[in-house]
């Protein structure tokens, strides 16, 4: 029977740590994989000449890659871990006897350094995948989800919408002194009803929201794109709470095909995407669009569920009137420029006098019916998002986009801002899609060496798309031009 010996040596010698760490360990295909060491020219700007030598910027990037990557509850937890884990202190290029910094290099970094690095990272991670072959970037899956802020119901104050507003300036002008020349700076955003009078005395930037089974809190949105072919994240967006979900997509579409090089060619969404607006937009560009039709879920489950739908009034083009389920006629009465619409009623009096307006109206004036300058367009986008291949897109949707959502939570901490402001949060989201990608690529084992890969710098990639943008708008605002006139 053996016995240990307990007694401590008094000197290490040949301690190599690239011999202790195992060949499959995750980082070091990521090591292999990422070049960390862009940080350096990325955010050099930020350091000056003179005073103490800092933490390679290297090393503080993948330090923060870490805190998300393992979901370590901290920064100083991080810090506690980091001389336990020989494979983090390899991956860091640290020895078993080296000190680790304070956890405040951390904090003090981001707000040297700003966003841009950590989108580049994002970039890079994206670009592996592209060249790895598991981005299509034809059909894409979009969707937000509300973020917890760092701070609590408690901290949020009511006034009066001048009041409010005075308070908001206030804290913009406080933050941009402490961002200044970081390109970070608090802008004013148009805000809802409520965040006008209502505001977090501890994340001014956080405006109140509620999901659809939880209580309004201060929270940031954050918008998401992911590949069809294997759920890579292409695109993604970090805004206030309240900024509703039809209003991003053509920026993420954008973003998508600048990102990628790739033209978009469908859309899929929910029904939150399915305005009037986005569908007539996703025609203009020759986007297919597979969203569920907003209007249709509302006439299911709203309020005038109970009415005829829309599709019982009949349109004469001859005579531009309406024909509704009494065999009235409805004339054109309104123009509702702000939505490029016409309300068509019958004469007064008609509906009032109707057997079967119970099962019409219950407006006093009687039904309206509206009808979009692009209506034919219009249709026609809707046909095409209730075809099956749009329906069994929007099933896909529902494990590859939301599972995306599922897996972030699960792993990353997404669910909860770790820190306070827009901008930090940006970083958040940044770090999160890059650690799903890594994830993605470690997954289907395809890995590359960054130095074997010319085509990861994503300059390159952006230059790309703009030719092919240019090329292909051209062509086709002349080929919607001849379509539409």
């Amino acid at each position: 029977m053996g016995l240990q010996n307990q007694q401590k040596e008094l000197f290490g010698y040949n301690i190599d740590l690239d011999r202790r760490v195992r060949p499959e360990n995750p980082l070091r295909k990521i090591a292999a994989a990422i070049d960390f060491s862009f940080a350096r020219a990325e955010v050099g700007r930020t350091y000056g000449q003179n005073g103490n030598v800092s933490v390679d910027p290297a090393v503080i990037l993948k330090m923060m890659f870490l805190l998300f990557f393992d979901n370590i509850a901290s920064e100083r937890e991080l810090m506690q871990i980091i001389p336990e884990r020989m494979d983090y202190l390899w991956f860091l290029g640290y020895g078993l006897n080296d000190s680790v910094p304070n956890h405040s290099v951390l904090s003090k970094a981001r707000a040297r350094w700003g966003t841009k690095v950590f989108e580049q990272l994002f970039l890079r991670t994206l670009g592996q995948c592209v060249a790895a072959g598991l981005v299509d970037g034809k059909k894409i899956h979009l969707d937000g989800s509300l973020v917890a802020a760092n701070a609590s119901t408690d901290s949020v104050v009511t006034g009066s919408a001048e009041l409010i507003g005075a308070l908001r300036q206030v804290y913009r002008e406080q933050a941009s002194k402490l961002t200044e020349g970081l390109g970070v700076l608090p802008v004013a955003t148009p805000l809802g009803p409520i965040n006008r009078t209502h505001v977090s005395t501890t994340d001014p930037e956080a405006e109140l929201a509620r999901g659809r089974s939880t209580a309004s809190r201060p929270s940031y949105k954050h918008h998401r794109v992911v590949d069809n072919a294997h759920g890579v994240i292409t695109a993604h967006l970090t805004t206030g709470g309240s900024v509703k979900e039809d209003t991003q997509l053509l920026e993420l579409v954008e973003q998508h095909e600048g990102n990628t090089a790739l033209r978009v060619q469908t859309v899929v969404a929910d029904a939150q995407y399915g305005t009037v607006d986005n569908f007539l937009e996703c025609m203009d560009r020759g986007i297919e669009p597979h969203m569920a039709d907003l209007a249709a879920a509302q006439a299911r489950g709203g309020r005038r569920s109970e009415f005829f739908g829309e599709d019982r009034f009949i349109y004469d083009a001859v005579t531009d009137t309406y024909r509704c389920p009494a065999g009235q006629e409805m004339r054109r009465w309104q123009k509702r420029a702000d939505k490029g619409a016409y309300q068509y009623m019958a004469r007064a009096g008609i509906c009032d006098k109707c057997a079967l307006r119970g099962q019409c109206t219950k407006a006093k004036s009687g039904r309206r019916i509206q009808r979009f300058d692009r209506q034919e367009q219009l249709q026609q986008a809707r046909a095409r998002s209730q075809s099956k291949s749009a329906r069994r897109d929007r099933q896909r949707r529902k494990h590859l986009l939301e599972g995306s959502f599922a897996d972030a939570s699960n792993n990353h901490g997404f669910k909860r801002a770790r820190w306070r402001g827009l901008w930090r949060q940006k970083i958040q989201n940044h770090l999160i899609a890059a650690c799903q990608n890594i994830r993605i690529l470690l997954r289907k084992n395809v890995l590359q060496p960054a130095a074997a890969l010319g085509m990861l710098n994503p300059e390159l990639f952006q230059l790309k798309n703009q030719v092919r943008s240019r090329e292909w708008l051209f062509s086709h605002r002349i080929q919607s031009n001849v379509l539409w006139n």
